[in-house]
């Protein structure tokens, strides 16, 4: 086995994937995607190192942290330079996480001649006509190829090539006079780039998303800052009226707090983040930055939601307990659940309101506390295995 780095290539926005769901987070085998090729590629080769270039390196360390991380650039190349920066082996395996098909043979033959070659990459052949629009021309179809992943590189050759240019590694080394050759590669091996690509996965006989629910809870309590039960406005807090589930309730009541004090979307966001293992939004929306000084929580909430979707989590459903003594809620309990509802994109959400029988922080009117209870599930890319678009 040659001294080799796997490099996989998992950042990325997933733009022409069209789904809320970011490819490298579609689960294979209760295993997220980037995780599961690493694994693959783990057990055909013994790789001196194994670096994931990722978007969030705290989360995905603590899906497997025996691999090497690495933040990923806006673009292809920049993904590639941060990770070569951690790379001491004598050759590097690039993979893009879009191809979920690990071929053994194709893996063999790279190893097999990578020392006559500064790069070594799969390809396919061109089984359709080619026609140039541009120039109203066609091509010879027999001339051209498909350029795949894996491509196997001398680390040296790659360092030196000029990356930014070019859409493959190939095609850098070449540019600086290196020596490259193509070797057969897999038809299965095809790249997921539109949603459209998902009924392929059928071919690799891959297991659709797990089934498994996950479960989160959220809890925040906030102080008054004024009320009109006595208690004062606090001079550093301009919060002036009490916002629940981003509308406006009273301007006799108003929660101490950094952002507008919107204690029923910070417990939801808590509870949403907790359950996809994605921290809790003082991570997220740290206290101590001044961006998010008298933010719009609900706003907040649709941000922490969206990026929940783009690790692969939905929610199913959420329960929320709002405990206050004052002011009374029932009559803003719908209006609530139509902005929640609109925020999130789902209907299954409870809201109730209570009180603690004059017990506490609460029942002395000093504060309210929210809880908040959500379900979530997996994106089932199952579901559009037989889409047409």
């Amino acid at each position: 086995m040659l001294d080799t780095t796997l490099i996989l290539l998992a950042a990325g926005n997933s733009t022409r994937f069209g789904l809320a769901c970011k490819k490298q987070n579609l689960y294979i085998n209760k295993e997220p995607l980037w995780l599961y090729l690493a694994r693959t590629y783990e057990k055909l080769a013994n790789f001196s190192k194994i670096i994931i270039v990722c978007d969030e390196v705290k989360f995905y360390e603590l899906k497997e942290p025996k691999y090497t991380y690495v933040r990923g650039g806006k673009e292809r190349f920049e993904s590639i330079e941060n990770a070569l920066e951690l790379v001491k082996s004598e050759y590097v395996l690039i993979t893009d996480v879009a191809r979920a098909y690990v071929s053994k043979k194709v893996l063999s033959e790279l190893f097999l001649h990578a020392k006559d070659y500064d790069n070594l990459f799969p390809a396919i052949k061109v089984v359709d006509t080619i026609y140039n629009e541009e120039k109203q021309c066609y091509l010879n179809r027999n001339e051209l190829k498909l350029v795949q992943t894996p491509q196997i590189s001398k680390t040296k050759a790659l360092k030196i090539a000029n990356l930014k240019n070019f859409t493959d590694e190939s095609s850098a080394i070449l540019a600086n006079n290196g020596k490259i050759k193509c070797v057969l590669g897999d038809e299965l091996s095809f790249k997921l780039t539109n949603k459209s690509d998902l009924k392929k996965l059928k071919l690799l006989n891959l297991a659709s998303a797990s089934k498994e629910t996950f479960v989160g809870f959220g809890y925040d309590v906030h102080e008054f800052c004024h009320s009109n039960v006595g208690h004062k406005l606090n001079d550093d807090n301009k919060n002036n009226e009490l916002i629940l589930a981003g509308v406006k309730i009273s301007d006799d009541f108003a929660l101490k707090a950094h952002s507008d004090g919107d204690i029923v979307a910070h417990a939801l966001t808590d509870a949403i983040l907790g359950a996809c293992g994605l921290g809790d939004i003082g991570e997220a929306f740290s206290p101590d930055d001044d961006t998010y000084h008298n933010a719009n929580s609900m706003q907040l909430l649709k941000i922490a939601y969206e990026k929940c979707k783009a690790y692969g989590y939905e929610l199913i459903n959420a329960d929320i307990t709002i405990c206050a003594e004052k002011p009374k809620l029932l009559k803003y309990k719908q209006e609530m659940l139509r902005n929640l509802n609109s925020e999130l994109g789902i209907t299954n959400i409870n809201i109730k309101a209570t009180t603690t029988e004059r017990l506490g922080f609460v029942g002395r009117c000093e504060g309210i506390s929210v809880s908040a209870v959500v379900n979530m599930k997996l994106f089932d890319w199952s579901e559009y295995e037989d889409i047409n678009s």
